[in-house]
């Protein structure tokens, strides 16, 4: 497709065209189809960026005229916080490499459960290191839900939309306006969930819990003013807030108090009766990537099961949240996903065992090239005692981005292996988390308003917000 077909186009055999402005679709089982794939390697390896906003704005209509539409789950969330649903974790999978293919995995999952609880999201570091902007996650959710025939709405969300402390500390206003950038571009992608993560400035040094979390939730506020202001019509965007940084000592019932008194009280007096949290992420024991032992084996986790109890309770019964958010848990045992719903549970983050599977089934010799790139490009990570295991374990994500043509191009052979492996894996995962089966409460509770767009014409206004790749993941 070239750019002078951009104002009207035939595409996939004719099931699809484009006329006066306006997408129409003839035939939806073409996109189930091999000549769909073809149209979505467009939306994201086309050479002009004028042909993948194209190919991008198509999908996002196919969407809009099929019933797979990005979809804000606070409703849900409210609706667990009142006590009318519960007994499940909902998972939030940061979806990083051969994202396609991950994705993929996880619709024909999601159909074959009748699960409707689950999101896709990415955090403000992997948009960076894995090269995948936000307009460009949605088109690839959006198309990997088209391709597997699933219908209903899309929970996109940006995870660990984050404050780097230490770029605050030296210009307060230029980190959190490179946040609210980050914002505008994600909610004009169709990102309509996004946990805020001011819990970089929480001060352990000042004497009461209040002021400790004072900056946290002013932040918080601060940012979640310009969330609601950023929402398209007709949907309230699920946020989240976070009181203790993933790996650092655990969550109390008095640091949450401390937050949310602070945070409400704080909103209410700024935006009477605008919405605020749908949730909130407590620190439990985990760490982002797990801990890596000098062999590249990743040590035991002492989760406290029994601090995400108190604080989801907490959570639900004094503040109409749908409870505590679970980060950090891709590397906990197999044993450990049935406590998540038991405990009430809102949401737990996985992320890093998806990533391990697909480099455990990476050829020999693409690992040795990845390795290779991160001898010379990520050597500056490298600590005196890190292993050679320890190194690539840690810093192999950042490979992802520089390797992420060569990722999607693998053999059919090989992506199909992968795709089984995936698919066990979350038929696992969502039976554990006692999502199966949730999609009535999606279709009772959640709104998903249509939201067609007009075609691009030109350059996107919206401008790519800074990069940080060194944040929580």
């Amino acid at each position: 497709m070239s750019e002078s077909t951009i104002s009207s186009a035939t595409l996939l055999g004719g099931a699809v065209t484009v006329a006066n402005g306006a997408v129409q679709v003839h035939d939806a089982s073409v996109l189930e189809t091999e000549q769909f794939d073809t149209l979505v390697q467009q939306a994201v390896f086309a050479a002009s960026e004028a042909e993948r906003d194209f190919v991008r704005w198509v999908i996002w209509e196919i969407g809009q005229h099929v019933g797979v539409r990005p979809a804000s789950i606070h409703e849900l969330y409210v609706a667990r916080g009142e006590g009318k649903c519960g007994g499940f974790t909902v998972p939030a999978m940061n979806i990083r490499a051969m994202s396609y293919d991950t994705a993929r995995a996880i619709f024909r999952t999601v159909k074959k459960l009748e699960v409707g609880a689950f999101i896709l999201e990415i955090a403000r570091s992997e948009i960076a290191y894995t090269d995948q902007r936000p307009a460009e996650y949605v088109t690839v959710m959006l198309a990997s839900a088209l391709r597997e025939g699933y219908r209903g709405p899309l929970f996109v969300q940006g995870d660990h939309f984050q404050v780097n402390h230490k770029k605050y500390a030296v210009d307060p206003v230029t980190e959190v306006n490179a946040v609210k950038a980050l914002v505008t571009e994600a909610v004009a992608a169709g990102f309509y969930n996004i946990d805020v993560d001011t819990s970089t400035l929480v001060d352990l040094s000042k004497p009461t819990l209040a002021e400790q979390q004072r900056l946290n939730y002013e932040v918080c506020v601060d940012i979640t003013r310009f969330v609601r202001a950023a929402e398209p019509a007709g949907v309230t965007i699920s946020i989240g807030g976070e009181i203790g940084e993933v790996g650092t000592e655990n969550s109390t019932p008095e640091e949450l108090e401390a937050f949310m008194e602070g945070f409400n009280a704080t909103l209410a007096a700024q935006a009477p009766g605008m919405a605020g949290l749908s949730k909130i992420s407590v620190q439990s024991g985990t760490s982002h990537g797990g801990v890596v032992l000098a062999d590249g084996s990743i040590a035991d986790v002492a989760l406290d099961l029994d601090t995400l109890e108190v604080l989801s309770k907490l959570g639900r019964d004094k503040y109409g949240m749908a409870g505590a958010v679970q980060h950090g848990a891709s590397t906990l045992p197999d044993a450990a996903f049935g406590n998540f719903p038991k405990r009430e549970t809102a949401e737990i983050h996985l992320a890093t065992n998806f990533q391990t599977m697909m480099f455990d089934h990476l050829p020999q010799a693409l690992l040795q090239e990845i390795y290779a790139w991160l001898d010379v490009n990520a050597k500056d990570e490298r600590k005196a005692t890190d292993s050679d295991a320890q190194f690539y374990y840690k810093t192999r994500k950042k490979a992802i981005g520089p390797f992420k043509k060569t990722l999607w191009g693998l053999p059919a052979e090989l992506r199909a292996k992968l795709g089984a492996a995936y698919d066990a894996k979350f038929t696992f995962l969502f039976t554990q988390l006692g999502i199966v089966g949730t999609k009535k409460y999606v279709e009772q509770f959640v709104t998903t308003p249509v939201q067609h767009r007009a075609m691009p014409t030109a350059a996107s206004a919206i401008i790519a917000a800074p990069d940080d790749a060194d944040l929580s993941d």
